[in-house]
């Protein structure tokens, strides 16, 4: 069986080699939810399968569970009301994982892979199904919880699994050794397998349950390892509906189920943490704060971790040639799910004295301005507003709000009014007016719909802060405007430098906080933002190692 799922699927990993290869446009799994593309029922069939769960026990069985928890509440504002098994045996729960490895292991590469994209093709059948639970977990608009979390985290997922099919394909299952001498010459046969590291640990997160998940999930389960799935208590149906997807193929295809197991907990268990420090986990993939995050690199010595925490996303304004068009692509930027990913750009510094643009020189007060009226324009409507910004997903980003409204306010925060969710907690991004002075404010991640406008001595200056800022506290994204291609190359080199990806000049439907699967790496490994990148060889090749046999033939 597995060998005809690699055949049914064959076509479509070869497509996924091939975009990871040239870096050009790839998508496996349409983005629009229109009923033209997934069928005039699709959207009406997820959304009753989503309230299905609610309210209910959820199916799964956790091996070495106590009771159950009921954690999730709608940034919308209802509770959720799905109880799950309560992980609380750590040793049942980790034995049970690691029981199915040695038949996963000798499925090999292109079995283990069939399986993967089986699960992908199933996930996708379920894709408003899983839009639904990220909507109502994570907060985000629905089409964005579609795209994000559905499509493009399957594209992600998908990448992974290309990626980690090359790397353990590179080497050969067996090679006849010859080595010439006087009279016959020495001859072997010898075999290579790839074998897995251990149990891996997916700690998820609130805000992308499955798009930060999904990765590192597939990653490690594809080169063989089992993985313990360990969600973000406020965002736990959209893994359990993962897990459950992944034990039916796993079963249906002859592996143990509990080769991915749902582990969820309270939030005050630190399950994350006493399975970290596990010998049996070798492999760890985090998305979250600083804290934790550093918590882990520390600690968890016995395995390979993968991180993604905190940074101060940075844009360097100089000049632009489309004073509008930058400042309705910044507006959109600061506005896309109330600036509650990762990527969101935080930082711009502008030379006090005022950027050149084609209307003229702007002063910081009227780049403010600009901005502002383009969130006017984007926002002004709230039944539009509450399709961008999504709902507040938790009281940690209205703190940090209302914190930053104590510095010198330029453009307002307002209490957007959501025309179906009477209970939703929506705001529109507020930016602050800050001088290169004020490293003690802008130098930390201010995570959510806040946005920094930090006037500097020039861009010479702009740019030191860009590069220092960055190689001490880390960035997912940057961003520079300038006309000039000595600016330009200035920001590149200093991009360079601090080790984060660059975007130049965006006046059009492309934004500093979003990435294309297949072409754009996110994240590099390269500054204290994250350890990884998804995704690139380095992310996958460390989730196995290749164990060789040989013998005189």
């Amino acid at each position: 069986m597995n060998d005809a799922l690699f055949d049914r699927h064959r076509e479509r990993l070869e497509a996924a080699v091939a975009a990871c290869a040239s870096r050009g446009y790839f998508s496996a799994y349409d983005e629009s939810p229109s009923p033209r593309v997934y069928g005039e029922t699709a959207a009406a069939d997820g959304k009753a399968a989503y309230d299905a769960w609610l309210g209910g026990a959820f199916p799964l069985t956790t091996p070495g569970a106590d009771g159950t928890v009921s954690t999730e509440r709608s940034p919308y504002g209802f509770e959720l009301g799905v109880s799950y098994p309560r992980a609380s045996d750590v040793d049942a729960l980790l034995a049970a994982a690691a029981a199915g490895m040695k038949g996963w292991r000798d499925a090999g590469p292109d079995g283990r892979t069939g399986v993967c994209l089986e699960i992908l093709a199933r996930l996708h059948a379920r894709i408003f199904e899983l839009a639904n639970a990220v909507q109502h977990t994570s907060g985000q608009a629905f089409v964005m919880a579609f795209q994000a979390g559905g499509a493009h985290a399957l594209d992600r997922a998908l990448e992974a699994v290309a990626y980690a099919w090359t790397e353990m394909t590179r080497t050969p299952v067996t090679a006849l050794w010859e080595k010439p001498g006087r009279g016959e010459p020495l001859r072997m046969e010898k075999t290579f397998t790839v074998v897995p590291r251990g149990i891996a640990l997916v700690i998820g997160c609130n805000t992308f349950p499955t798009w930060n998940s999904w990765p590192g999930l597939f990653a490690s389960l594809v080169t063989g390892n089992p993985v313990v799935v360990k969600p973000h208590p406020a965002a736990v149906l959209p893994l359990a509906i993962t897990v459950q997807v992944c034990q039916e193929v796993l079963t249906e295809a002859g592996f143990d189920p509990n080769l991915v197991t749902l582990a969820a907990e309270e939030p005050d268990d630190h399950l994350a943490a006493t399975l970290a420090t596990r010998p049996e986990v070798r492999l760890i993939d985090f998305t979250g704060g600083n804290a934790f995050g550093d918590w882990l690199e520390e600690h968890a010595r016995q395995a390979v971790v993968f991180t993604e925490k905190a940074g101060v996303n940075t844009v360097v304004v100089d000049s632009t040639s489309d004073f509008g068009a930058m400042c309705q692509n910044l507006a959109f930027s600061f506005s896309l799910y109330s600036g509650q990913m990762c990527t969101a750009p935080q930082n711009v510094y502008l030379p006090a004295a005022g950027i050149a643009t084609d209307d003229g020189v702007k002063s910081p007060a009227e780049v403010a301005a600009g901005i502002g009226a383009a969130l006017d324009r984007l926002l002004g409507d709230d039944a539009r507003a509450v399709e961008l910004l999504g709902g507040i997903v938790n009281d940690g980003v209205l703190d940090r709000l209302e914190a930053a409204s104590k510095h010198d306010v330029l453009v307002a925060s307002r209490t957007v009014t959501h025309p179906a969710y009477d209970a939703a907690t929506v705001r529109t991004p507020t930016l602050i007016s800050l001088t290169a002075e004020d490293s003690d404010v802008y130098e930390s991640e201010c995570f959510g719909p806040v946005a920094y406008l930090i006037e500097t001595d020039g861009t010479d200056q702009s740019v030191e802060l860009f590069r220092d800022t960055v190689q001490r506290h880390g960035a997912m994204t940057a961003a520079v405007y300038s006309t000039s291609e000595e600016v330009v190359d200035q920001v590149r080199e200093a991009a360079l430098d601090a080790g984060v990806a660059l975007s130049e000049n965006l006046l059009g439907g492309v934004f500093v906080n979003q990435s294309a699967a297949f072409s754009d790496f996110h994240g590099t490994g390269a500054n204290p933002a994250a350890t990884a990148s998804y995704t690139d060889g380095a992310y996958v090749a460390s989730r196995f190692r290749v164990i060789q046999s040989r013998r005189h033939v």
